[in-house]
């Protein structure tokens, strides 16, 4: 089954997770009970179809998460934050890659895949994925990219992913908090039992904020979900008639 939805940042329409839902009905959800998986080699397994918060705003507190509040401007981010309009052309409207931190936001599913040499971020928004070192090696130099250059490394039975090298092309959040080509992002994941993974990310980038700050949220493991296909086209019917504007970067 292909999901094909013409996206924009201020209307949120149908997605996975609402559907799987609705289809649950009211009733609250309840996580396999258990100690924490391990792998063969006797690291904490991380594998499996996770359940997100969806985060629209991470200033904010929502269900599974704990916000920054405020969020500590630079004058340059100030001007940034102050001066967009999703009206004028969101980059995920465009299809676009949504970026590290707001494919973490979205509340579609996603699925981790881990070997003892690398762990893959399977995101259901978009189809797209990530996939992270976690033998300790150092960061690649390269072209900068719309997710950075990740790379894990463990601190005791903690995941410390470490990301940087973005392109600055994308917006933190769906409300389109900014950030710049300096951000760099250090997501710890941790497993305290068999059906929760406790997430932090803390957000540094000295040219859009005067000091770091963190959110910090629960995942949920979902054995009764499957990843489905997510299609969004550079045809999207909603940017072919107008609707949407194509965002434009300065150079």
């Amino acid at each position: 089954m292909t999901r094909l939805i013409a996206t924009t940042l201020t209307i949120f329409l149908a997605t996975a997770g609402a559907v799987r839902m609705l289809a649950a009905g009211q009733q609250e959800y309840k996580p396999p009970a258990g100690p924490t998986p391990r792998t063969s080699s006797g690291k904490v397994d991380f594998s499996g179809v996770w359940e997100k918060p969806y985060v629209p705003d991470m200033s904010k507190d929502g269900k599974g998460q704990k916000s920054a509040g405020d969020l500590p401007f630079t004058p340059w981010g100030e001007t940034e934050w102050k001066a967009y309009d999703a009206a004028e052309g969101d980059y995920t409207g465009a299809c676009l890659p949504f970026g590290m931190t707001r494919s973490m936001n979205t509340p579609e599913p996603m699925q981790f895949m881990q070997s003892d040499t690398y762990v893959s971020f399977l995101f259901e928004q978009n189809s797209w994925f990530t996939v992270v070192p976690i033998d300790g090696r150092a960061h690649r130099k390269g072209e900068a990219t719309w997710f950075g250059d990740s790379v894990g490394h463990w601190e005791g039975d903690s995941l410390v992913v470490d990301t940087a090298n973005f392109n600055g092309k994308t917006r933190l959040d769906t409300i389109g908090h900014p950030h710049s080509d300096q951000l760099h992002l250090t997501q710890r994941f941790s497993r305290p039992d068999l059906g929760h993974i406790t997430y932090e990310v803390i957000v540094d980038d000295p040219k859009t904020f005067t000091r770091p700050w963190k959110n910090v949220r629960t995942l949920t493991l979902r054995p009764d979900w499957e990843m489905m296909e997510y299609s969004c086209e550079e045809n999207n019917k909603s940017l072919w008639e107008g609707r949407i504007k194509v965002p434009k970067y300065k150079p």
